[in-house]
């Protein structure tokens, strides 16, 4: 039974939101798809940079080893709060000034970071870019409502394939340029793209594109909390979201630590330039959006998992055999992404008028799953080295697996 609060914060747009969903809607076309696709790679990057530059970073502003980890832990924890208090306004603001407003407020962020002179400054600014960065789920959520229907699974995957190049990308950017002109040029030249990506949006994006709520902001932040309470689904693809990032970001974050000491001793390029096995893994999941559309989520979440697990054994050699690293990359991105797609295409059938509200409750996890990845690899790296590493990110992709088993014939 729902509460007459809920029923007040849900069920007025409602009429208003399914008339708008059961209407002819034209197919979200490929290129501005694509655009979608590659503005979100490029927001969500300014968050995993700093990846492959925390020993550059430590050496810099003085932090060691074992807490340079914070760097990302802050941008994740502030990224969780623009999800919740960023993404739901678009259920309620026009989407196209919200996603702008967002994207120049990120060029002043970027280049606050590029110049800072202190430790203070720095985590200031990576905050502050944590926050702001979550503009790409407001892009994930209005393209899945400009997609056709029975394509929106296939639109979800390409638009979140870009979500995830631009976080493997980041690391190959950030090595390249590091190498190049020092780390403050990966920010500097973030803000200059980005720059020019809001400008191509605004020209792009619907300039009278409706609201589909006319909630207070208050109503709209508790409605996304009734939803938790209400959808089953999100409730049981928020913890996958939690679990897989979690493994996730056990890897990325900690891999630049072996990668650079002896006796591999890789330059910031060659460490970067492992994000480009990551992005095959991810282009071959985006097929995982048209088989959620074809009613096979749940078979493509279970083997994807059983594939997650698998990958840290390949992963674990990575001291012994770079190419058995690439290959856990691959394999370990492949499953995170088919996952990933799959756990919107599901979660955004369930309310057609609440899909931004949807994106903020489910990427909350994600984000919790990032931090809590990075801050307890670095720890463990240091306590247990790389064998420690893997052995955590083996524990938590079996524990997904295992919630997976017990909850998929209840979704």
């Amino acid at each position: 039974m729902k509460t007459s609060e809920e029923k007040a914060v849900l069920l007025p747009h409602q009429k208003v939101a399914n008339a708008a969903e059961t209407a002819p809607i034209p197919s979200l076309s490929r290129s501005v798809a694509l655009l979608f696709a590659i503005a979100c790679g490029l927001a969500v990057a300014n968050i995993y940079y700093a990846q492959p530059l925390l020993d550059a970073l430590a050496n810099e502003f003085g932090i060691t080893h074992s807490s340079v980890g914070m760097v990302i832990t802050i941008t994740q924890i502030c990224y969780a709060l623009g999800l919740l208090l960023l993404v739901p306004l678009g259920d309620l603001l026009n989407r196209r000034r919200l996603i702008t407003g967002q994207m120049l407020l990120s060029v002043l962020a970027l280049i606050v970071v590029s110049f800072a002179p202190t430790r203070t400054i720095l985590l200031m600014g990576m905050a502050m870019i944590g926050l702001l960065a979550v503009v790409t789920q407001t892009l994930v959520a209005f393209a899945s409502t400009l997609a056709n229907p029975t394509e929106r699974g296939r639109i979800v995957g390409l638009v979140t394939s870009g979500v995830v190049i631009g976080i493997l990308l980041a690391r190959t950017v950030a090595g390249v340029l590091t190498d190049l002109a020092g780390w403050r040029s990966v920010y500097l030249v973030s803000a200059i793209l980005t720059l020019f990506m809001a400008v191509a949006l605004l020209r792009v994006l619907p300039k009278n594109e409706p609201t589909s709520v006319t909630l207070s902001y208050p109503q709209l932040l508790r409605s996304v909390i009734v939803l938790f309470v209400q959808e089953r689904i999100l409730r049981i693809r928020a913890v996958l979201a939690l679990l897989i990032f979690t493994a996730f970001s056990i890897l990325w974050t900690s891999l630049v630590l072996p990668l650079s000491a002896p006796p591999l001793s890789l330059s910031h390029t060659a460490i970067g330039a492992f994000g480009l096995a990551g992005v095959a893994g991810a282009l071959a999941a985006a097929r995982a959006g048209r088989l959620a559309d074809q009613g096979l989520g749940q078979r493509t979440t279970g083997i994807a998992l059983v594939v997650l697990l698998l990958s840290w054994l390949p992963i674990r050699y990575t001291e012994h055999s770079l190419f058995a690293l690439v290959l856990g990359v691959i394999l370990l991105d492949l499953a995170v992404q088919a996952v990933h797609v799959t756990n919107q295409s599901l979660i955004f059938n369930v309310r057609p008028e609440a899909r931004s509200r949807l994106t903020a409750g489910y990427m909350i996890f994600y984000s919790i799953g990032s931090a809590t990845g990075a801050i307890a690899s670095t720890h463990m790296y240091i306590y247990a080295g790389w064998n420690g590493v893997c052995l955590l990110g083996a524990g938590v992709s079996a524990l997904a697996l295992i919630f997976w088993a017990v909850t998929r014939r209840s979704t």
